[in-house]
């Protein structure tokens, strides 16, 4: 692959943001996905900027907060060639990585961005995400904190992850949300029926994560007994549990198929049908190695044809797609 891409970039929602079409998310370079490597995860984010992709994606809760230190060494000197997001609003114990609480308060948003302002090494970011909706803080109040923190000039943008179409209206009449973000792949396809109609009517952009299945549509992945033992994927997600696993890897038999025709891998095909998907959408697909995003990127000269799109329209998987449901779409 050539040291340069070619630009491509996409307005997200309709309040002035514009990003890569492709972005990096980086959460599995400090945090679940097992093993890591600071040097070839900086490494990858450079990478990135070198090949277009400068849409970064982080959180506070990574790590918990590594992540964003990791982040803001890599982008260090290099703050205006990148568009930055990074969420807030789960909390995590640091003596148990299962424990965790959600706060939206407005006392919280405020704590929040100044610790993340402080790890990443910048005084504003560029998309804010309330990372979960807290049930016992009205989103009114949430969205009216984060908005001050825009007129503050500590926040270019907000908004909402795993958000409900009831309740990204309510945010919305608040302050312009300008991103969506919410799982989106080939495996997980309930965002269609009212979440993206609503998001498009209002004039909101869509940021896809986990666009590859955590991992699962490249066909890297036949059994988790072959991923670290402190890899996430092992126990939190049921389509990868048991016969869940063994029938949802027919989906990706069917990825592979048509990855084989097109003369493309199963991880290109897969990100390609979801850049089909529309031009208001930017998933944020996660790597943590330069030869996988280098992959990743090739994404953008797929092409998929109409036989192409119909078998892949027809795939379904089995199982939630978290252990515990009830933290989304709220």
């Amino acid at each position: 692959m050539s040291t340069t891409n070619p630009t491509q970039t996409v307005a997200l929602g309709s309040q002035g943001l514009t990003v890569s079409r492709l972005g990096l998310g980086c959460m599995g370079m400090s945090d679940f996905y097992g093993d890591r490597d600071e040097t070839e995860a900086i490494a990858t984010i450079h990478r990135a900027l070198e090949l277009g992709v400068t849409f970064l994606d982080t959180a506070d809760m990574y790590g918990p907060h590594t992540n964003e230190q990791l982040v803001g060494r890599a982008i260090a000197g290099r703050r205006d060639e990148i568009q930055l997001a990074t969420k807030f609003g789960i909390k995590r114990d640091p003596e148990n990585a299962m424990a965790r609480g959600i706060d939206g308060s407005p006392a919280y948003v405020k704590q929040a961005i100044e610790g993340s302002l402080q790890r990443l090494g910048v005084d504003h970011v560029d998309l804010y995400y309330l990372h979960r909706v807290d049930p016992n803080t009205p989103i009114e109040d949430t969205v009216g904190a984060m908005a001050e923190l825009v007129t503050e000039g500590k926040v270019r943008f907000i908004g909402l992850s795993e958000a409900k179409a009831e309740t990204i209206r309510r945010a919305h009449a608040v302050h312009p949300i300008t991103a969506l973000q919410t799982e989106y792949s080939l495996w997980t396809r309930d965002v269609e029926a009212e979440i993206l109609p609503t998001i498009r009517e209002l004039g909101i952009g869509f940021v896809p994560y986990s666009p590859l299945g955590r991992g699962f549509l490249t066909g890297a992945i036949k059994s988790t007994d072959e991923l670290d033992a402190n890899d996430f994927r092992r126990h939190a997600y049921p389509r990868m549990a048991g016969e869940n696993l063994e029938e949802n890897l027919t989906v990706v038999a069917r990825v592979e198929a048509v990855a084989s025709r097109l003369g493309a891998t199963p991880a290109q095909v897969a990100l390609a049908w979801v850049l089909a998907q529309g031009d208001d959408i930017a998933p944020i697909p996660g790597t943590k190695r330069r030869k996988y995003l280098e992959q990743n990127v090739g994404a953008l000269d797929v092409v998929l044809d109409a036989e192409a799109l119909t078998e892949l329209d027809g795939l379904t998987a089995v199982g939630d797609r978290y252990a515990d449901m009830s933290t989304v779409n709220r």
